[in-house]
Parts: structure tokens; sequence; C-alpha cells
């Protein structure tokens, strides 16, 4: 067997798995597909999750220009998420990655219990 040089991976696709692959990151761009939401719909969305790391997460979606926050001013005051075009692109990646994973990932592998939502 040949070893394996890691200066030949692809580097977009290191990045990529790199940051979609942190906790709840896909599943919270996923649960963002249907159109915006506001933190305690998130959080609803995606059981399990801590107030404060949705928070972590989705300041750093927003970092990474995949969502964007909106204040109405109201009243009452209210915000919400939701995709950008560059979060809107990746939701055909994470349409089949849940199809792949339904059909050839036996549940068993994950530690989460919650289905991802669809997007």
């Amino acid at each position: 067997m040949t070893e394996h040089e890691p200066r030949a991976c692809n580097a977009a696709l290191t990045r990529a798995f790199g940051f979609l692959g942190k906790r709840w990151n896909g599943v919270l761009l996923a649960s963002l597909g249907g159109g915006p939401l506001g933190f305690a719909e998130l959080k609803r969305a995606v059981a399990g999750i801590s107030d404060s790391m949705l928070s972590e997460r989705l300041t750093e979606l927003g970092h990474a220009g995949l969502l964007e926050r909106e204040v109405d001013p109201g009243p009452p005051v209210a915000v919400s998420y939701r995709l950008t075009d560059a979060g809107t692109a990746l939701l055909p990646a994470l349409q089949a990655l849940t199809q792949w994973a339904e059909h050839n990932l036996p549940a068993a592998c994950s530690s989460v219990t919650e289905p991802v939502p669809s997007a």
C-alpha cells in the first residue's frame, strides 16, 4: 500500500469538511434552507444544541458568509437568520449528503439521535 501524502489532499475539500464537520454547522444550514428562522425556532429545530453553542455557531456561520442576521426594529424587536447566496449554494450538497447517509450510513454510526432536517 502506498503512503498518503497530506499535501496531495484537495485543500478546498479539506476546508469544507473542516468547517461543515463541526457539530451543528451543517444541520443549522439545512434548517435555514426553508427560509429565515429566529433563534428560538432554530433551537427547536436543532435538538440538543445549547443557547451558547447556537449563538457561537450562528456567529461563525455569519463570519463565513453563509448566513445573515436580520433585525426587524419592531416593535417588538425581532431577530432572524437567513442563508446568503453562498449558504443557499450549499443546500444541494447537504441534500445529497443526507440522501447518501440515509442509504449508506447505518444509524448506529451516529451519536445524533435526531434526523437532519431536510432543506
